[in-house]
């Protein structure tokens, strides 16, 4: 371990009761909050508290919001997209370096797959290699003027101040969605990490300060009120909110940034429909379904939680996932054996504990599962798939953000559609059939922002993903996504000197 790397991690300390404690970032310094309050996160799995971290107060808010402002006013705003791109490069490197140190933090706050989270660390990176190739092409165009006497030009010019904030489900992942398109655009940032994952956004902000980004660019505030998070989305200094959650903490996330007029990217639920035609390779389908719905526990907005599949193959392919969900493994995240790890905090263990319950009351039949699984831990749910749902019923139109499957049939390609399209989410979809011309007809069909065809679950840099209705506004990733992060400016150029009118436009 390097000096530098020896100083970093001295400054988690340790307290007098065994775990590590924290500082949140601001501007310059590692820094308790203004309050002197303080908060312990435990590991899921074991239910141990393992850190302590500041709890924050609207006044820490402030703080950091003025230190972006000063670094976009100061260094960071005078860089070229060149020296921007140059410095996400070298921070990709240290993130690449340290996969596996961030991996392990993750799990022990979430309590996902150590290989999940090991997989989104080593990919993580790319995100801000393929944004630091847009940093340096964020180009204006010259405008044709309906007057000789004029030039026209645009530039893309940075939003501002950023506020992010950040779920517990894949914290860093969904920090970097936002993050690499904002740093390309020349925006700086205060991130709000859930108050159930603080611990890995402070770790993140170790690697930004060892690459060498100016002080300011990067700010974490933590911190266990709503208070903390409406300080940051109202606040006026703040330009854009980038937020990702469930839709009724996005509802307030708009309304408190409309009060100041500050831009909103929203990344909500889903209630996905997997879609399966007889046509399709039901082991292929198995492994999908599969994917989307127990991989991270079911914990992720993106969860294929409707099975919409045609009535032929509908018994055949229920008995195959109801084989397979009973021999996934529940266990310890860390051991490489284990394939479903906790869900992330007792809030949300009732919360799927009480869809299924009402699911059932409503006449639901469990095929799986249905049961919490306390010989592994008290967040352990068993993997389950209800059948005899009816489209209309709770478990079928909401998201429940766990490891429940809900299955529905069809007979018809129409009834498919209108079934996939009847929740008030549009996020993800997915489409299971070998007809070419089908699997194109019903992705063009579906209302869903993502649609995999004979695969789930697949995200990239370079590729947009976000959803409609209350799955969201706005796109993460793709060359697109550092459009949200920038204004668009005119420049007129008169170039004759000749005076005119001034009481008639233009």
């Amino acid at each position: 371990m390097t000096a530098d790397r020896a100083t970093q991690t001295a400054m988690a300390a340790a307290t007098d009761s065994g775990t590590s404690r924290y500082e949140m970032r601001i501007g310059a310094s590692w820094c308790p909050s203004v309050s002197g309050a303080t908060f312990d996160t435990a590991n899921p799995y074991t239910g141990v508290p393992w850190a302590t971290v500041p709890d924050g107060v609207p006044a820490d808010v402030d703080a950091a919001v003025a230190a972006a402002q000063a670094a976009q006013d100061g260094e960071w705003g005078r860089m070229t997209g060149f020296e921007r791109a140059a410095l996400m490069h070298r921070l990709a490197d240290i993130l690449a370096r340290d996969a596996e140190e961030l991996a392990a933090t993750e799990t022990r706050d979430n309590g996902k797959l150590l290989r999940e989270m090991r997989g989104q660390m080593e990919y993580m990176p790319a995100w801000l290699r393929y944004f630091a190739g847009v940093a340096d092409k964020l180009q204006g165009e010259v405008i044709p003027s309906d007057r000789p006497n004029f030039m026209i030009y645009t530039r893309h010019e940075p939003v501002g101040v950023v506020g992010a904030i950040v779920p517990w489900n894949s914290p860093l992942m969904l920090l970097m969605w936002k993050l690499a398109p904002l740093l390309a655009a020349g925006c700086t940032v205060v991130v709000k990490p859930s108050e159930y994952t603080p611990v890995s956004a402070l770790e993140f902000a170790r690697r930004v300060e060892e690459a060498g980004v100016p002080d300011g660019v990067f700010n974490v505030v933590t911190g266990r009120s709503a208070e903390l998070g409406r300080a940051l989305v109202e606040h006026p200094g703040v330009r854009h909110v980038a937020f990702t959650g469930s839709p009724a903490v996005g509802i307030k996330v708009a309304q408190g940034a409309a009060k100041h007029f500050a831009r909103v990217t929203l990344e909500l639920g889903g209630k996905s429909a997997q879609v399966v035609f007889p046509d399709a390779d039901l082991d292929h389908v198995v492994n999908g379904v599969i994917a989307g719905i127990f991989a991270a526990t079911g914990q992720t907005c993106v969860a294929g939680s409707r099975l919409v599949v045609h009535r032929d193959v509908r018994d055949d392919l229920v008995q195959r996932l109801v084989q397979r969900a009973s021999t996934i493994v529940l266990g310890d995240p860390t051991d490489p054996a284990t394939e479903m790890g906790p869900l992330a905090n007792p809030a949300q263990f009732a919360t799927v504990s009480g869809f299924v319950q009402r699911a059932v009351e409503a006449g639901a039949r469990i095929a799986a599962g249905g049961r919490p699984d306390a010989e592994r831990g008290d967040l352990f749910y068993r993997p389950t798939i209800l059948t005899d749902v009816d489209p209309d019923m709770e478990v079928a139109t909401q998201e429940i953000f766990g490891p429940v499957l809900s299955v529905l049939d069809f007979d018809t390609e129409e009834e498919a559609i209108r079934l996939a399209n009847s929740t008030e989410f549009g996020l993800g979809a997915a489409v299971w059939t070998n007809d070419i011309r089908r699997a194109h007809r019903v992705a063009h069909a579906l209302r869903a922002g993502n649609v995999w065809i004979n695969a789930y679950r697949v995200v990239a840099p370079n590729v947009p993903f976000g959803g409609s209705g209350a799955s969201g506004w706005g796109r993460e990733s793709g060359i697109d996504a550092v459009r949200e992060y920038t204004e668009t400016k005119a420049v007129w150029i008169e170039l004759g000197g000749q005076t005119r009118d001034p009481f008639v436009l233009g």
